[in-house]
C-alpha cells in the first residue's frame, strides 16, 4: 500500500514525496483512515513508529478543505505533548507536511519569554502545538481560545502522568467543545492512561502497534555484561574504538547522566546531559549541538529524550537499562529508523539481570552476549532475577517473611 492508496491528497502527497516517504508504517496504514474519517482514536504506539505522520497528515487534510482566506484565522487543531523538545519536533513536521498548503501553524512552550510566541498567535494560526503550562497560561493571558477547536490529540499520554501534568490536561479538557474530533496516543495503556483517555474520547476506534513490531529490524542488538563499577570505562573504550559521529547514552537518573557526562569529559570524550534539571535553553542547546555535530555524545534521561529525532543516529548505548521494558524498545527506536542502519549496546549489571530477562521477554529475542572485552562480569554466581509482581513467592516454612516487589 502507498500513500495514495490510504485517501491523501495532492498538496500532501507532494510533500510526502518531498520528504522521501514511500510506503506507509503499521500505524500510518491503520490510523490515517480512520482519521479521514473524522472518528476519535486512541493509539496505543512509541516514538519511531511514524505516529506523528499518522496523526498530522489527516488534520491537515481537514484543514486545508475548511479554511478560509478570508476569515481570521482561529485555532482548530491543537496537540498537547508533554516537552519543549516534542513540541518542536511535531511542529517541524506539520510545517513539512503543510508546505504545498496555505495553513498557518505554530509551536508554543514554556522556559522562554513568551512575546515571539504571542506575535505569532496575533497573525493568525490553524495548527497549534503546545505544552500544557505554557498553553495554560496563554488562555488565561488572553492570547488563546479554544472554543474553535475541531480536531485535538493528547500525545505521549503516559509521559503527561509522569510529569504531573494530569492537573493541567484536566483543566484544557474542560475548555475544550464537546463536538471535536479527539485523538489519544499513549506507549503504554496503564489504568491510570484509560481512564484518562475515557475522559476525553468518546466511542474511538483502536489503534495498537505491539513494541515488538516497532524495534527496527535494521538494529543490531547486543548486551555487555559488566560490573557497576566498570561500566564507565567500557563506555569510554567502546566509543573511542568505534569511532562513530553520534551516540545516544541512555541513563536512568538525572545524577548518573551528570556523572557519565564528567567522567567521558575526563577521558576525553566531548559530551552533554539533557534532563528535567537543565534549562530549556540548555537542553536545546545541547541537541543542536548534537544534531550539527559539535557535540558526538548525548546522554539522556527517557523523559528528556522524548522529542530527539536525529538524522543517521549511529549508535544508542544503554548505560543503566530501563526498568520498565516497553522503554528499552522506545530507546533502541532512535536508530535504524528509515533506511538507515544502526547499533544498540546494552550495559548489563548483576542488579539489573531482571530488567534484562523482562526486555528479552518482550521483544521474543535473546539480546547477543558481548563475552570477549576487557570488563567482562566473570563472576560465576551472579544473583538471580528480581521477582516481579507476576511472580508469587513461596513462605518459608514457620516464619513469615513480608518483601516488597521489585518494580
Amino acid at each position: 500500500m502507498n500513500f495514495k492508496e490510504l485517501g491523501l491528497i495532492e498538496p500532501i502527497l507532494r510533500a510526502l514525496d518531498t520528504q522521501g516517504y514511500k510506503q506507509p508504517t503499521p500505524i500510518q496504514e491503520q490510523a490515517i483512515p480512520i482519521l479521514l474519517q473524522k472518528k476519535d482514536l486512541l493509539g496505543c504506539a512509541q516514538t519511531g513508529t511514524g505516529k506523528t505522520a499518522a496523526f498530522t497528515l489527516p488534520i491537515i487534510q481537514h484543514l486545508h478543505a475548511e479554511v478560509d482566506q478570508n476569515q481570521k484565522r482561529q485555532v482548530k487543531a491543537l496537540v498537547i505533548t508533554p516537552t519543549r523538545e516534542l513540541a518542536l519536533q511535531i511542529e517541524e513536521n506539520v510545517a513539512a507536511y503543510a508546505r504545498h498548503t496555505k495553513l498557518r501553524h505554530a509551536v508554543i512552550f514554556g522556559g522562554v519569554k513568551q512575546g515571539a510566541q504571542t506575535r505569532r498567535l496575533a497573525q493568525g494560526v490553524d495548527f497549534l502545538v503546545a505544552t500544557p503550562g505554557r498553553l495554560l497560561d496563554l488562555i488565561g493571558q488572553g492570547f488563546i481560545t479554544l472554543k474553535h477547536i475541531k480536531y485535538f490529540v493528547l500525545d505521549e499520554a503516559d509521559q503527561m502522568l509522569d510529569m504531573g501534568f494530569i492537573h493541567d490536561i484536566k483543566k484544557v479538557i474542560k475548555q475544550l467543545p464537546t463536538n471535536r474530533q479527539s485523538l489519544f496516543f499513549s506507549a503504554t495503556m496503564a489504568p491510570a492512561i484509560v481512564k484518562l483517555s475515557q475522559q476525553i474520547l468518546g466511542k474511538p476506534e483502536r489503534v495498537t502497534i505491539k513494541p515488538e513490531q516497532t524495534t527496527a529490524e535494521k538494529v543490531e542488538q547486543s548486551v555487555y555484561m559488566v560490573a557497576k563499577a566498570d561500566k564507565i570505562k567500557l563506555l569510554s573504550q567502546l566509543i573511542k574504538n568505534k569511532s562513530v559521529d553520534s551516540s545516544l547514552v541512555f541513563s536512568r537518573t538525572k545524577h548518573g547522566a551528570n556523572k557519565v557526562v564528567k567522567k567521558l569529559d575526563q577521558a576525553g570524550i566531548k559530551a552533554e546531559a539533557i534532563h528535567g534539571n537543565k534549562s530549556q535553553n540548555a537542553r536545546v542547546k545541547a541537541l543542536e549541538g548534537f544534531k550539527a555535530g559539535k557535540i558526538n555524545v548525548l546522554v539522556a534521561t527517557d523523559i528528556a529524550a522524548r522529542g530527539i529525532d536525529v538524522e543517521e543516529l549511529d549508535l544508542v548505548i544503554n548505560y543503566d537499562l530501563p526498568n520498565v521494558a516497553e522503554t528499552y524498545v522506545h530507546r533502541i527506536g532512535r536508530t535504524g529508523r528509515a533506511n538507515a542502519s544502526g547499533e544498540a549496546i546494552s550495559f548489563c549489571d548483576a542488579e539489573e539481570r531482571s530488567y534484562l530477562k523482562q526486555i528479552e521477554k518482550l521483544i521474543n529475542t535473546q539480546l547477543r552476549v558481548v563475552k570477549d572485552h576487557q570488563f567482562v562480569d566473570s563472576r560465576p554466581d551472579l544473583p538471580p532475577a528480581k521477582k516481579t509482581n507476576n511472580q508469587r513467592r513461596s513462605p518459608k516454612p514457620k516464619r513469615k517473611v513480608s518483601r516488597k516487589p521489585s518494580n
